[in-house]
């Protein structure tokens, strides 16, 4: 993952772990974070340090001594120690002498895999340097998914270029799967290997872009700075990542005025079921871009667009389900429909778990081409636990003793419950280690958390929330400002404090579900919003990697708007699911 530690030595069953700083004269924050990084990245994904006690020392060569003080974690690792070069030696024999461990082999332990389940920015950024995804996927299982998967689009690919084909292919995937990790190693393997493509990566997802833009700029600017690539500015960086990854409503936008085709030959959409029904995509073209006479959904015009080239090109579109948090989005049936009555001469490849594909007739009377590799059926995004998606099911479905049956299982995944919003965020703190990102987040329509200090409708500025350090207050590390289900869907946390608000209020047999307008809460009852707004939840429940606190307030009875009876049904029905409480 472009990790690279200094050293790491064996010494009768413990694993140190140095990192040196040459010449330095003090211990920055940096380097104690750094070396930190480097021991928590070990333990949770290189198998043969899992039951090892890990010790990450800082080597600042002409610092002042410090005391050595040995401080250990659950999971058996050390709190840095910090020492200079004269002390080194001492340090490593007082540790020993100090601490027991069990001895090992070090050479099987050198030779245990490597399984890394990096954050969809993490992966990214490995992506856009080379990497191959079978590099950056946790289990052997996820990695021969995704594997099985490029293999297939990539062949589908070739075979269209070979023959002058216009081809498309769906992909679905069991919630974590890395649907967005296939569709961006599709993007850069194809970008890095035939220049000529101009593969490119779409998303509707606006804050998602940003930050994966702004962080593949960064870290590019980064690594040559390093001596890793050849020189180059942020400016040119961010230009350059910005034509792997753009808005999918952008590169619409941009062929709107023009009959040529693309430069792109290959491009994946991500999400494809949200892009816009013909009511929708009609009523934005007529009220803000002057089109009058617009009568296409997203799907027609996007594949109407692609379809300008004369010879060959491929569409991607990764299908995701049960996350839909926005109106008007017109579905698989809007892409099917599409390729039914506008484009006969495609060829259409789908994923086996996409029935409703059997229902269409596409060019020349024929049924889509089906293949099991086209679903990723492996969930790779949790290393804690791959519950985390059916507990918040249950969860969302009102189902108490399903929540119950999951939550007894995620041992290694922390959920915690608290009616104090400053001591989730003390618990936040306290769980964070080394660069470890840490947030609060809220529903769109939680007005009502005002009087806690929660105010959802202060906009963040997602590039800085998610990449700027721990002394930015504008960044999530700060715990002020909330990230929203339309700033966070498609990205992840590692500890995520949910604020909860009486817009959805348990009520004794069922969720209640509520909207705020003006003064008051109204309940909702149509069945589009209803679903919408489960969806925020679930959404907002499941952006954490490693453990989440939620937050239920007490109320306040002299507020009608925040009777306590709101909020402590809701409390006593998480606590029922599994949630414990953390005092």
């Amino acid at each position: 993952m472009g990790k690279r530690a200094d050293a790491i030595v064996i010494v009768d069953g413990i694993v140190f772990v140095i990192e040196y700083k040459v010449g330095a004269s003090g211990y920055t924050e940096h380097a104690v974070e750094q070396v930190l990084d480097y021991a928590v990245d070990l333990k949770n994904f290189h198998a043969g340090s899992h039951n090892r006690r890990i010790i990450p020392i800082v080597v600042a060569t002409n610092a002042p001594e410090c005391p050595i003080k040995i401080e250990f974690w659950p999971d058996d690792i050390a709190k840095p120690i910090l020492t200079n070069r004269h002390a080194f030696i001492p340090t490593i024999r007082h540790v020993i002498a100090d601490c027991s461990a069990s001895a090992f082999d070090a050479i099987s332990w050198a030779d245990s895999p490597y399984k890394p389940t990096p954050t969809i920015i993490e992966a990214a950024k490995a992506l856009y340097r080379g990497h191959d995804g079978r590099e950056i996927s946790r289990s052997e299982a996820g990695t021969e998914n995704l594997t099985a998967t490029a293999v297939t689009i990539n062949s589908i690919v070739d075979r269209a270029k070979e023959n002058g084909r216009k081809a498309i292919c769906f992909v679905t995937g069991v919630p974590g799967s890395g649907k967005t990790l296939a569709g961006l190693n599709i993007a850069s393997s194809r970008m890095n290997a035939h220049q000529d493509e101009n593969a490119v990566f779409l998303s509707g997802n606006g804050p998602l872009v940003d930050v994966l833009r702004e962080a593949l700029a960064d870290d590019q600017v980064a690594r040559q700075k390093e001596g890793d690539g050849p020189s180059i500015s942020k400016r040119d960086a961010l230009r350059k990542s910005s034509v792997f990854i753009q808005n999918i409503h952008h590169f619409r936008d941009d062929s709107l005025d023009t009959t040529l085709p693309p430069d792109e030959r290959v491009v994946v959409f991500d999400e494809a079921q949200r892009a816009w029904s013909r009511e929708q995509t009609s009523r934005f073209m007529r009220e803000k871009r002057g089109k009058l006479e617009f009568n296409q959904s997203e799907p027609e015009f996007l594949l109407s667009v692609m379809d300008r080239h004369q010879d060959w090109c491929v569409v991607v579109c990764l299908v995701g389900g049960g996350q839909e948090i926005n109106t008007g989005e017109a579905g698989i049936d809007g892409w099917f429909s599409a390729l039914r009555d506008h484009f006969p001469n495609w060829d259409v490849h789908v994923s086996d778990r996409l029935p409703l594909a059997q229902n269409y007739s596409f060019g020349g009377g024929s049924t889509a081409i089906e293949s099991s590799a086209l679903h990723l059926s492996v969930s790779i995004r949790s290393f804690r636990a791959e519950l985390v998606s059916d507990f918040v099911s249950a969860v969302v479905d009102g189902n108490t003793s399903g929540a119950r049956a999951f939550a007894d299982r995620l041992d290694q995944y922390p959920i915690v419950l608290t009616r104090d919003l400053t001591i989730a965020r003390r618990w936040l703190r306290a769980q964070s280690r080394g660069s470890e990102r840490i947030g609060l987040v809220a529903s769109s329509n939680a007005l009502r958390l005002k009087p806690v200090g929660i105010y959802v409708k202060s906009l963040i500025d997602p590039p800085v929330w998610f990449l700027a350090g721990r002394q930015d207050v504008r960044s999530s590390f700060a715990l002020e400002d909330v990230a929203t289900e339309f700033d966070i869907q498609g990205l992840e946390l590692d500890w995520v404090g949910l604020v909860w608000d009486a817009n959805l209020r348990w009520i004794g047999d069922r969720w209640q579900h509520c909207s705020f307008r003006g003064t008051r809460w109204e309940e909702v009852r149509d069945s589009t919003r209803l679903s919408f707004l489960s969806n925020a939840y679930r959404v907002l429940m499941t952006r954490a990697r490693q453990g989440m606190v939620i937050v239920v307030p007490e109320g306040d009875d002299a507020d009608i708007t925040r009777k306590r009876e709101y909020y402590d049904r809701t409390f006593l029905f998480l606590r029922e699911c599994g949630f414990k409480l953390l005092e």
